[in-house]
């Protein structure tokens, strides 16, 4: 096959941006600003470039985008008291948290104590727990609504496929998961969940109508885990040393993408494929956030 097999990431999250951008005008049209705040502790310089793309995109969109920047030695009570005082800021929409956090602070704690309704990170317990109910009332967290909304619009029967996710975190292989196996439209999947102590975890890849890697080992699904026709999803992004790069090194994904794309019948490009979708899921929760906020008056 050849690059037509592509589902192109970066195209549909244009799609979904443009689609975010006139939900934003019809809120500023009613007199309402969505408004998202970034929280970064420490100085991780991935953290730095993750924030500043989604402070970018909101201000291509019109959202109202601010950033705290807290000293990595900032006491974790320190950090739950600004989330407090955004939660009770009207003008605030939507709180992100950038991880990794530093160790003497518990993402779980910090996480918990966003207000539901301004948790568009889908990190909630609430949020968690409705999703895993199939309620649709909570935010589902942006990269597996991203590789959702990425099938979706590929055209890719889900329901009633048999889908082997690689990884078991809490930010992609479990959320997605369950996401993939509701009782919904655009879901109905029978979903097998491979971790670091699955046996035969290659006998499981080969069964899979779709799979999606999410295990952050550098390009671990080989040609021969994939069966003919599959649809591949690649999540992870690791760094492989590379003395020919610029800065000596070069991301890739969890799947060797040159042996297995001749091989299937959609597959994504890394990059290009799921990262962008993650940031067009988190612009879309915060004008729901909005939009959410506005009705409740």
């Amino acid at each position: 096959m050849t690059a037509s097999n592509l589902i192109d990431g970066r195209a549909i999250a244009s799609a979904i941006h443009e689609e975010t951008a006139r939900r934003v005008e019809r809120l500023r049209a009613r007199g309402v600003q969505p408004g998202l705040v970034f929280i970064r502790v420490g100085e991780d310089p991935a953290s730095k470039v993750y924030v500043g793309m989604k402070e970018r995109m909101s201000g291509q969109l019109g959202i109202r985008s601010e950033t705290h920047v807290l000293p990595e030695a900032t006491p974790e009570g320190e950090l739950l008291a600004l989330i407090d005082r955004l939660n009770r800021d009207e003008t605030v929409h939507g709180i992100l948290v950038q991880a990794p956090l530093p160790r003497h602070i518990s993402e779980a704690r910090v996480y918990a104590s966003v207000a539901p309704e301004k948790d568009v990170d889908g990190f909630h317990p609430v949020n968690v727990g409705k999703l895993m109910l199939g309620d649709d009332t909570g935010f589902v967290p942006c990269t597996p609504a991203g590789v959702h909304e990425l099938l979706i619009r590929a055209k890719v029967p889900v329901e009633g496929a048999e889908v082997v996710v690689l990884g078991r975190g809490n930010i992609v292989g479990k959320p997605l998961a369950a996401l993939l196996m509701q009782k919904a439209p655009h879901a109905n999947a029978t979903v097998t969940v491979c971790h670091s102590r699955t046996r035969d975890i290659a006998a499981h890849c080969r069964r899979a109508d779709i799979l999606v890697a999410a295990m952050g080992v550098a390009e671990f699904v080989k040609a021969d885990m994939v069966k003919e026709e599959a649809v591949v999803i690649d999540v992870g992004v690791n760094r492989v040393e590379d003395p020919a790069a610029p800065k000596g090194y070069r991301l890739v994904g969890d799947v060797a993408f040159a042996e297995v794309q001749p091989k299937v019948r959609l597959i994504t490009p890394n990059p290009g494929g799921v990262g962008p979708m993650t940031i067009a899921m988190l612009m879309r929760n915060t004008v729901r956030a909005a939009e959410l906020a506005a009705a409740a008056g």
